[in-house]
């Protein structure tokens, strides 16, 4: 359930920063190591993902990992969000 969600909250988020949000895609895969998840967004759409600094970048990851947080067993699984070029 928390990689759903993970990924749910990954796609709006992308959306919402995106010139063209038809053309974001979150493709999701997972391991013994955790999730990860492959963000891709449109031509000219990848500086405003990443911001000045990749701040926007960091302050996604944050709020995807804690969207994944599972409360009801309490576990930490990694999340690892990639922004794919």
């Amino acid at each position: 359930m928390s990689a759903d969600s993970a990924k749910t909250v990954c796609e709006y988020v992308v959306k919402q920063i995106v010139g063209d949000p038809d053309a974001v895609g979150v493709a999701m895969s997972e391991d013994a190591s955790g999730i990860r998840l492959d963000v891709t967004v449109g031509d000219g759409d990848m500086g405003r993902v990443i911001g000045k600094r990749g701040r926007v970048a960091m302050a996604i990851r944050t709020v995807v990992r804690a969207a994944g947080h599972d409360t009801d067993t309490d576990t930490d699984t990694k999340i690892e969000v990639e922004f794919v070029d």
